[in-house]
């Protein structure tokens, strides 16, 4: 019954220092947290964030008014109209999505032809009323101009996956 015992605190003790050992290794590691509001982590370019509307670099509207993303979107936030112009194509009069519908799926993206529509790395929208979160045609276009640069990385960094 000794040696038992004897056997049982060996096996505990080499445990115990195996354990030791391995918080002091994790303990003298770099840090894994960052301070998140001054330091921003890096965000993949698959994120789907805050919705954009793209322009061509000729200053005009990607959005061709296919009305896909409208058709493809599962909670209904997306309402398109569209008008025709004078050379017999269309464009948009009004694109609205009303983000508290949203759910953030990436269909819309994924089912525009011209990557017009585009979710970008903005997590960081909160509002105080609930009609800041009804996005109008000029607010998604805004939203396009301001962050150009980096969706235009992202989908070139994303075109493997697609």
């Amino acid at each position: 019954m000794m040696k038992i015992s004897r056997f049982f605190k060996t096996i505990f003790m080499i445990d115990f220092v195996g354990g030791l050992f391995m918080a002091l290794k994790e303990f003298l590691k770099p840090k894994k947290t960052i301070n998140y509001p001054f330091e921003k982590g890096k965000i993949s370019p698959r994120f789907r964030g805050e919705h954009a509307l793209r322009r061509y670099p000729n200053g005009e509207e990607r959005c061709i008014a296919c009305k896909l993303c409208e058709a493809v979107c599962p909670a209904q936030a997306i309402t398109i109209e569209s008008a025709e112009r004078e050379d017999g194509s269309r464009k948009t009069t009004r694109y609205d999505i009303d983000m508290m519908k949203c759910i953030y799926c990436g269909l819309c993206e994924e089912s525009c032809p011209v990557d017009a529509i585009v979710q970008g790395p903005n997590f960081e929208f909160s509002t105080e009323t609930r009609e800041e979160l009804y996005y109008t045609k000029e607010k998604l276009l805004d939203n396009g101009d301001r962050w150009e640069n980096i969706l235009d990385a992202n989908i070139k960094a994303d075109n493997i996956h697609r």
